[in-house]
């Protein structure tokens, strides 16, 4: 074990909408401004907050997810995404103690932060109190002793009037006032059904709104005194996360799926086993569909990949023409497809080449909006015809964390393997699963989802691959047999 000490913060809130995210990312500015190397991080599944994170720090924004990776990588991840730098910002999720649906405090911001043994800042949505902030306040920074609230930031405070009588308040609390962020248009970032705008569709103006915050958070916080209070975090005794080393632990075999799952065909890729991969100059050439349309993937993806032998190369489907020389596999992950059906479908030779590449057998993965993509249509426009599904929006939000198991032989598992992930869209998929498939969810509801197909992997379902050893090295074996052949 390595003893290592990285300055930190956890900004939490008491519920969501309190500002957490214009807070927490106007701080990182504020700190790179400096000329701080920051490390920005997420906890929780979410795609998007990370975007304007890497926008306001330079570096990838990564998440902290207790329940798709297991609390006991939540400290090594966040060493391997800090080595080097001087402070470390936690944007937390929800309110403080919100965790996984019926799970106690599993995968909560206070879950992460005594993990990380990270003083937690409580962004305070002030606008509609004053007095009763410090109740508030009190209450939150007693409830866990092992939470250590150690200051607040007022958010939309409305006047001088306003911030005295909060400050006045709060001087019983015992939990020092850091910062009054006064509320201000410019600050705000626009939304639309799945939550904020990625940072990938709005360019300048996501610009324009980090560089606003971090004007906000300068002009009312106290940057000496957040900033000494990160230096206060103690060391954190544990290995960094690896991405070279991650997949070689994978089990070699799963047990075959019973009960409920037991009658379901069991088909796919045939079972490749994790390798060390083939060598760098034999690297099998993985392309990652990027671009405003498909915005949602892990910085630890991308990392596990190239460890496993990959060449990971993007390609923009709303644009390129064709797939990247040599693709011999094809990850589409996360994002708005839906935003941009009309445009996605009028690229008609790449919609053909995907097809194409999936005919072969080759290995491709998809997540959510790849799902889509892959699908007949969308929104009655043709897509790439690779599922027999069509595709649509709802107007029902299907979001939460989910426990599954893989139901075929696939690209990124074999039958059996177990695995931990997250939905959040507001589209449907008709059919929900196919013939073979992806995954039977045991928990919290019993259902299939998704499609196999010879080397096909599709499914609404998000998964964290460092959660999930083997799934990465997998797909590169995978690709490899595929260009083998």
């Amino acid at each position: 074990m390595v003893s290592t000490h990285i300055p930190r913060l956890v900004i939490a809130a008491p519920a969501s909408g309190s500002g957490k995210t214009t807070v927490a990312t106007g701080l990182m500015r504020a700190f790179a401004d400096a000329g701080l190397a920051v490390s920005p991080h997420k906890v929780g599944p979410d795609y998007i907050d990370p975007g304007y994170h890497a926008l306001a720090t330079g570096r990838p924004g990564r998440n902290l997810d207790a329940y798709m990776c297991g609390p006991d990588r939540i400290a090594p991840l966040f060493l391997h995404g800090a080595a080097g730098c001087d402070i470390a910002v936690v944007e937390g999720v929800m309110g403080l103690y919100d965790g996984a649906s019926g799970q106690g405090e599993l995968a909560s911001t206070a879950h992460v932060a005594k993990l990380l043994k990270a003083p937690v800042v409580l962004v305070v949505d002030a606008s509609s109190q004053s007095r009763s902030v410090a109740a508030l306040v009190h209450g939150f920074a007693s409830w866990d002793p092992e939470v250590r609230v150690a200051g607040v930031i007022l958010n939309k405070v409305g006047s001088d009037r306003h911030e005295a009588l909060l400050r006045e308040a709060l001087t019983e609390s015992g939990v020092p006032v850091l910062g009054a962020v006064r509320r201000a248009e410019q600050v705000h970032t626009p939304s639309r059904h799945l939550g904020l705008v990625p940072v990938a569709e709005r360019s300048t103006e996501a610009v324009d709104a980090v560089a606003a915050q971090a004007a906000r958070v300068r002009e009312g916080c106290d940057l000496e005194g957040l900033l000494a209070l990160a230096h206060s975090a103690p060391p954190l005794v544990d290995e960094p996360w690896a991405p070279h080393g991650v997949w070689a632990g994978a089990p070699a075999s799963h047990p075959t799926p019973t009960g409920l799952w037991a009658g379901v065909p069991q088909g796919g890729t045939g079972g490749h086993k994790p390798t060390t991969g083939p060598h760098p100059k034999n690297a099998p050439v993985i392309a990652v569909a990027g671009g405003p349309a498909f915005t949602f993937s892990y910085a630890e993806h991308t990392e596990l990949l190239q460890a496993a032998g990959a060449e990971v190369v993007t390609f923009d489907p709303l644009h390129d023409e064709a797939l990247p020389e040599g693709t011999a596999a094809l990850v589409i992950g996360g994002g708005f497809p839906e935003v941009y059906a009309p445009e996605l479908s009028a690229n008609e030779p790449l919609r053909k080449e995907v097809a194409a590449l999936a005919a072969t057998g080759a290995p491709v993965v998809a997540e959510c909006a790849g799902l889509l993509y892959l699908s007949r249509s969308l929104d009655g426009k043709p897509m790439c015809g690779v599922l027999p599904a069509d595709a649509r929006m709802s107007g029902r939000l299907t979001l939460g964390y989910r426990e599954a198991v893989a139901l075929a032989d696939n690209p990124l598992a074999q039958a059996g393997t177990r695995v931990r992930g997250h939905e959040f869209h507001r589209t449907v998929a008709e059919p929900g699963a196919g013939g073979t498939p992806a995954w039977g969810f045991t928990h919290p509801e019993r259902r299939t989802e998704g499609f196999v197909r010879d080397g096909v992997h599709a499914s609404y379902l998000h998964v964290h691959w460092a959660g999930a050893p083997g799934a990465a090295a997998r797909l590169v074996a995978s690709a490899g047999g595929a260009r083998s052949r």
